[in-house]
């Protein structure tokens, strides 16, 4: 009997992580799947680590003979599934136990949903919980939020109908083989986006998400300003690509998705201390499109205050300010999760 859902887990030098989003796989309480392991040829322990689970009969891995990246790692996963649901996993998150079960249930529940996402509660390197979360729009998400907002959030969140994928493939512009492609394989980042917005823009799949925090999305450690400055030019890819199938989308939206896009950037920035490039990022966004002071004016001004308070406080005082901030968005987090009808005994799962 094939399985109901194949998830797919791309690995590439991830020998600290990948241990644990194997277990948290596996001990799903929703056990009819696949685990489909895409070795992408990275030089570090992490494929010897998989093979220590070959022995369930899930689990299988499919390698690639030359790194080929995230997007193409995850076409060899969909093409490879038996299932009639995919789940993507990035080596280096995690999931709640309830994850894969929760997503079934709401799929089911109505025939219409393409996409199901759940809202992401963030770790750090250690994998310990950080105590804020994604908090999307769960319903009523059309292109034009999507290309804002993005509230699927990352690739370990969705769990994708089969039928919806097939909706959006296309075959490779590769001479040498032809093959199905479903995420775009010219891209290193910002691959998840450009998928999810050709679903929404050119289907009529709807996309909806859960208000658990189903997914454990691990921040990156450290990292540099300059990577940023990647992020954005892959955004910008993304737009470019997009105006040939969604032209009157992006005549619309394009300045406003761009500032929203600079905005998360500029935060991104702050994350990593660099108060500076927090502020020219912060400012491009709002000369970018002024409307976001109205349309989230909370966010975007706690942005703006952030950004000029680490770029020209002492660490310490900015530090300490900081802190306290993280403290009323936690609770202000966990009070909305809850109004949500998120169970008590979930949100002590999740350490809530």
């Amino acid at each position: 009997m094939s399985p109901r859902i194949s998830v797919v887990m791309p690995v590439y030098n991830v020998e600290k992580f990948v241990k644990s989003a194997i277990e948290s796989v596996l001990s799903q309480t929703f056990d009819n799947f696949e685990l489909l392991i895409i070795d992408d040829r990275g030089d570090d322990r992490s494929i010897q680590i998989c093979k220590q689970f070959v022995g369930d009969p899930r689990v299988h891995i499919i390698r690639h003979a030359k790194n080929k990246g995230l997007a193409a790692a995850r076409n060899t996963g969909i093409r490879h599934a038996l299932g009639e649901y995919i789940a993507f996993i990035d080596s280096d998150d995690l999931w709640h136990s309830e994850k894969l079960a929760r997503h079934v249930a709401h799929l089911e529940s109505d025939p219409q949903i393409g996409v199901s996402f759940s809202r992401s509660s963030f770790i750090d390197y250690t994998g310990k919980f950080i105590d804020f979360y994604q908090m999307p729009k769960l319903t009523d998400i059309d292109a034009a939020h999507l290309l804002c907002r993005n509230p699927v959030g990352n690739g370990s969140a969705p769990v994708i109908r089969r039928t919806t994928l097939n909706d959006i493939r296309y075959q490779s512009m590769s001479t040498a083989e032809r093959y199905s492609c479903y995420f775009d394989e010219s891209f290193r980042q910002s691959e998840d986006i450009e998928c999810w917005l050709r679903i929404a823009a050119t289907t009529s799949w709807k996309i909806e998400g859960l208000p658990e925090p189903l997914t454990y999305y691990r921040l990156n450690h450290g990292g540099l300003s300059a990577n940023l400055m990647k992020q954005y030019a892959s955004w910008e890819k993304m737009i470019e690509k997009a105006r040939d199938f969604a032209p009157t989308l992006l005549a619309r939206h394009e300045k406003a998705a761009r500032a929203y896009q600079l905005r998360y950037l500029s935060r991104q920035a702050i994350r990593l201390g660099d108060g500076a490039t927090a502020v020219k990022l912060v400012n491009q966004a709002i000369s970018t499109s002024p409307s976001i002071l109205q349309s989230e004016t909370g966010r975007t001004v706690t942005t703006l205050i952030a950004a000029y308070a680490q770029w020209v406080m002492p660490s310490w005082g900015y530090l300490v300010i900081e802190g306290v901030g993280q403290k009323c968005i936690s609770m202000m987090q966990k009070l909305r999760i809850a109004k949500d009808g998120v169970s008590s005994e979930f949100m002590q799962d999740n350490k809530l």
